[in-house]
């Protein structure tokens, strides 16, 4: 089976990472409400969590991928007791439609999508959350300074492939010499067993993607009869087979420029200690939003923060939320 980041976001990782899980809730609990909601090219499915009419404005999680799904973002629940925590799978994915149409897979359409999401929902003003790939859908939305929007959270975002690449260089630097030759062998012409390089990426994983194991919860929660899971075939299509080489529809992805028409008042940026966006590289683009965002960075979690260090992460969101419930001045 060929690794990807997303997968593993959108998944839940359980079957790869063999590391002992953290101890969290039994069981996630059913879906306020859910509902199948048009949008171009099909339906996407959506659950919902809490009172969308409570006195605190609603968040959306937005998934990883492309080609993830909700499952990875189940953790966010526990933001339920205070708020409505919107999840939703992306067209293709999970349990949303597959029409499986190419022509669907852009980033203009994904972002569009979230918005479909609001209006079918009839929710008037909301905080988005996105997380990895997530991010750039959450970006995209967020530079078009719409007024339904009370905050944004950069989870580990993809903000530039280029950006991206070099991170995953610089981290592959910092791995064992073995695992290093082999990652390159296995992007040559002549690439090793597939074993081979499946191992060595799942070494990489585990320093920088997910470091705790996905629990019973999570793992029950994605076998549930109507998910077909993440999409390989999107992945690829957009992002590439190679995790460290980006060949699809988002290799000269740049959405640098859209930070500097971000609200810094409303903007958070938020990765892992040990994530795959590295922190140091989230603060630089924190910086570029005019009058400079917030960066969040939650100590012992890499790219997948609430499936590493829930709680903390939780926290995090929790806090943000609640300064940014009231509308800006």
């Amino acid at each position: 089976m060929r690794l990807s980041r997303r997968t593993l976001l959108g998944a839940g990782a359980a079957a790869f990472i063999a590391r002992p899980s953290v101890a969290r809730t039994a069981a996630y609990p059913p879906p306020s409400q859910k509902a199948m909601l048009p949008v171009q090219g099909g339906r996407v499915y959506v659950r919902v969590n809490g009172d969308l009419n409570g006195p605190r404005a609603p968040v959306v999680m937005i998934h990883g991928g492309p080609g993830g799904t909700h499952i990875g973002m189940l953790d966010a629940l526990a933001l339920a007791d205070e708020r409505a925590v919107i999840l939703y799978d992306q067209l293709d994915s999970g349990r949303s439609d597959w029409p499986q149409d190419p022509a669907n897979w852009t980033v203009a359409r994904f972002v569009d999508e979230l918005d479909a999401v609001r209006r079918g929902l009839g929710v008037p003003r909301w905080h988005i959350c996105g997380i990895s790939w997530g991010g750039t859908i959450a970006l995209e939305y967020a530079a078009r300074r719409p007024a339904d929007l009370a905050s944004v959270v950069l989870g580990g975002p993809l903000i530039s492939t280029r950006a991206w690449l070099a991170d995953a260089d610089a981290l592959r630097a910092a791995l064992p010499r073995a695992t290093r030759d082999a990652l390159t062998a296995c992007e040559g012409k002549a690439p090793p067993a597939a074993a081979v390089c499946d191992g060595a990426t799942q070494v990489f994983y585990r320093h920088y993607n997910r470091r705790e194991d996905a629990t019973a919860a999570m793992r029950a929660a994605a076998a549930m009869p109507g998910n077909r899971g993440s999409n390989q075939r999107l992945y690829e299509a957009m992002w590439g087979r190679s995790e460290f080489v980006a060949t699809g529809s988002l290799r000269d992805y740049d959405g640098t420029p859209l930070l500097a028409r971000l609200d810094a008042r409303r903007t958070l940026f938020m990765v892992g200690q040990h994530d795959e966006a590295r922190p140091a590289t989230a603060l630089d683009f924190a910086a570029r939003v005019p009058g400079g965002a917030e960066l969040a960075v939650i100590p012992g979690a890499a790219h997948g923060t609430l499936s590493d260090r829930p709680v903390e992460t939780v926290g995090v969101l929790r806090g943000w939320l609640r300064r940014h419930d009231t509308p800006a001045l």
